[in-house]
């Protein structure tokens, strides 16, 4: 768990952000934090933008609140194969891709924890690659003078 810049604990700020919801969304929000958590117990809290942050070996999604949605978006959603068709909002991007949830809908669990999983899966094959070497010039050693053509 990471904290905020305040020093307050990230989880904290999120569980305040559910809290102060206190409708729908706030619901939303929890059982989507619940169904990341269950889908990944190594996940990383964290609070940036001012807003919730989920991060295995970089972030996996984002939790927004608006007034007539929830928006999780996933950082390389674009990436990521969405047989349960999820994703329903920024289709256009390309690296992004967002969930919008709106009062009354609820997103399928199964389909949504391997979305998560993928996402995992995802950001750790690109941390294992190597860095791609960039091949140095091999400079001569020269005495300063300059040769003749």
């Amino acid at each position: 768990m990471k904290k905020s810049g305040a020093g307050q604990p990230a989880a904290a700020l999120i569980s305040e952000r559910i809290a102060g919801l206190g409708d729908w969304r706030g619901k939303t929000l929890a059982r989507m934090r619940k169904l990341i958590r269950e889908a990944d117990p190594k996940v990383v809290e964290e609070w940036k933008w001012g807003v919730p942050v989920w991060s295995h070996d970089g972030i996996l999604c984002t939790g927004e609140s608006y007034k007539s949605a929830v928006k999780l978006t996933f950082a390389r959603g674009a990436s990521l194969k969405d047989p349960a068709k999820l994703f329903n909002s920024s289709l256009g991007g390309g690296t992004r891709r967002a969930i919008d949830i709106r009062a009354g809908e609820e997103v399928p669990a199964t389909a949504f924890k391997a979305l998560i999983r993928q996402a995992v899966a995802l950001n750790r094959s690109a941390k294992a690659k190597p860095a791609k070497k960039t091949q140095k010039k091999k400079i001569r050693a020269s005495s300063g003078a300059r040769r003749p053509r």
